[in-house]
């Protein structure tokens, strides 16, 4: 397995990786290959967006850092990052999610980022476990939502 950055042509392996997902959790968030290059691997405030690949080539999960600006909605101080995190299910607990936020990190301070902020649903027990292990804190809950935050420079 190796992590690079999202290019266009990701977007259907992206897509894939999504679509299980939402599928467990009962979403019916946009999930096509072009929702994925324009959310994701296009979009004006990305930092960057890393596809973990296996050696065939197939995509099995994903990390979007986005900087947040005023007014863009995301709810945290304009400066920091937004983190998205993707991981086919049954490629969990392999060390892909540590090595997405690998680079993620990285990226966050090569852009001077100081902040990253997960926001993820109560009942994401996975996502949750995830973000702790990376060393994110819980900062605030609202709404069936907690938000941890990562200290970069730590």
């Amino acid at each position: 397995m190796k992590v690079r950055p999202a290019e266009p042509t990701d977007s259907e392996g992206m897509s894939i990786v999504l679509q299980e997902i939402l599928a467990l959790w009962k979403s019916d968030r946009p999930c096509s290959a072009g929702h994925m290059r324009s959310f994701y691997v296009d979009h004006p405030d990305r930092i960057e967006c890393s596809v973990a690949v296996s050696d065939d080539g197939v995509i099995l999960g994903f990390q979007s850092l986005k900087l947040a600006r005023d007014g863009s909605g995301w709810n945290v101080p304009p400066g920091w990052g937004i983190i998205g995190t993707y991981v086919k299910l049954a490629s969990g607990r392999q060390g892909l999610g540590k090595a997405l936020f690998a680079a993620t990190r990285q990226a966050a301070r090569d852009a001077a980022v100081a902040s990253i902020d997960a926001t993820i649903d109560e009942t994401n027990a996975l996502g949750l476990a995830y973000y702790e292990a990376m060393d994110f804190r819980t900062y605030r809950c609202q709404s069936g939502m907690i938000s941890k935050v990562y200290a970069v420079s730590a």
